[in-house]
């Protein structure tokens, strides 16, 4: 038996609510106060690979379409890309600073790959709505990234990604594969279930 979409989605935003209240919490007690423990510099560049590889599956079993499995192909290297580079960079393996832009690029790309698997329209159903919404949105946060490559310790940018971060996957939360979204509801997307 297959699951819902929606279990998949809920247990990855699981996974980014993690990456969020990490981010968040670096933020809140400094850069040289998180670096104290050195495990705490794995954290975030570890979940970020392990949610990429576990996307191999999802991609592999619960995708119904071509374009659904490359877009999950993608969001699966674009995670492994950028939590690979954090982690060279955390372990030292990686002095140059612009590896730092794996972040900004797998950000970006993946929400090209998000406004492109969504074939229907923002008012189709809240699933449509909640796919062009996180990938606009993944673009935003592959800017907010872009610019901290440059700004290394800017206080707003750096707060700015992890409530990006935690928006996402509030948005991942409420993803729906078949629900109305503002009271509107395609006909043609089929039955709401709840």
């Amino acid at each position: 038996m297959q699951p819902r979409a929606e279990f998949v989605h809920w247990l990855f935003a699981t996974g980014v609510l993690v990456l969020g209240l990490i981010t968040l919490a670096e933020v809140i007690v400094g850069e040289e106060v998180w670096r104290m423990r050195r495990w705490r510099v794995y954290l975030w560049p570890g979940i970020a690979f392990g949610l990429g590889i576990l996307m191999w599956p999802v991609m592999t079993f619960f995708t119904n379409s071509a374009v659904h499995m490359i877009a999950h192909g993608t969001w699966a290297q674009s995670l492994m890309m950028m939590g690979g580079a954090e982690l060279g960079l955390a372990n030292g393996k990686l002095t140059s600073r612009w590896w730092g832009l794996a972040a900004p690029f797998a950000l970006g790309i993946s929400g090209v790959a998000f406004l492109v698997h969504e074939q229907n329209s923002w008012l189709f159903a809240r699933a449509a709505f909640l796919h062009h919404l996180m990938g606009w949105s993944l673009i935003a946060g592959a800017v907010i990234s872009l610019a901290i490559v440059f700004q290394p310790r800017s206080l707003a940018l750096r707060s700015g990604f992890a409530v990006f971060v935690l928006a996402l996957a509030v948005m991942l939360y409420c993803d729906r594969d078949i629900a109305s979204i503002f009271g509107h509801l395609s006909p043609l997307a089929g039955v709401p279930h709840r």
